[in-house]
């Protein structure tokens, strides 16, 4: 059995067609997902599928790449976290990619969501990228250890993954290890012990080789598994048990949701 550590169901491409991705889910061994919250008004369609799905669960959090939206503070975010549904924080973090300048905002919000998941005590799901050092250093100040998490989409160096390993966050990785292009990226994958791994779609995007191109599910999360047993030279049957395994050990709420 596999899990999908990171998807938005919720997102209307997927949600309009939900029972058939949650079939595809079931025919592809998939037997949890987490769907992830990218803003306050949308967090209302993840819980919703939680809700409606024991083997959904719920995250509650604000994109770093919304801006000019309803600024999430502590109390709202502990609140939502108090749902029985609701087993992280996030997604959260820093992007310098999409947005540019100061961004003093963006890391004021990826600081309250640290402080949320340590008072709520859930994990957080960190977005990064081209951000490598303010992350680090925010997570390092805001002692995000306390709350532990998962450094989603991994796509950066392997230096920044040990630094995030070494504050017990595990590392989790997509389709993007099958691209033709990410040979760095499977460096990264080869040198990170499995025990600190997850696996994850980010879908409706990112759809892994050989769908690339095409809207993406959390079925595909095989793909990755696969992807990820090949660079390891293991078997796929390896990657799923532990990263499952992985997955209930950090994020340990869903055991009794």
């Amino acid at each position: 059995m596999y899990i999908d550590s990171h998807c938005h169901i919720n997102f209307p491409e997927l949600n309009n067609n939900i029972d058939n991705v949650l079939s595809n889910m079931k025919d592809n061994s998939i037997s949890h997902a987490l769907c992830v919250s990218v803003t306050l008004d949308n967090y209302q369609s993840v819980l919703k599928l939680a809700e409606a799905h024991n083997h959904i669960f719920a995250s509650v959090g604000v994109h770093p790449d919304y801006e000019d939206i309803d600024e999430p503070d502590v109390e709202i975010l502990t609140r939502h976290a108090k749902n029985a549904n609701v087993v992280a924080i996030g997604e959260t973090g820093l992007d310098y990619f999409r947005l540019k300048g100061e961004l003093l905002w963006q890391k004021d919000r990826f600081r309250t969501h640290i402080r949320a998941a340590i008072e709520s005590n859930l994990p957080l799901i960190i977005h990064t990228r081209n951000a490598r050092e303010d992350t680090i250093k925010i997570m390092k100040e805001e002692k995000a250890f306390n709350a532990r998490g998962v450094m989603h989409c991994f796509t950066e160096t392997y230096e920044m993954a040990k630094q995030a390993i070494d504050q017990d966050f595990y590392i989790s990785f997509s389709g993007i290890i099958t691209f033709k292009n990410a040979e760095e990226l499977r460096e990264t994958v080869r040198k990170i012990p499995l025990d600190r791994i997850l696996i994850e779609t980010d879908s409706p995007y990112l759809a892994p080789v050989p769908n690339r191109g095409k809207l993406n599910e959390p079925a595909n999360v095989v793909y990755v598994a696969k992807k990820i047993a090949e660079i390891k030279k293991i078997t796929v049957e390896e990657v799923a048990e532990t990263t499952t395994k992985n997955f209930f050990n950090l994020f340990s709420k869903c055991q009794t949701s």
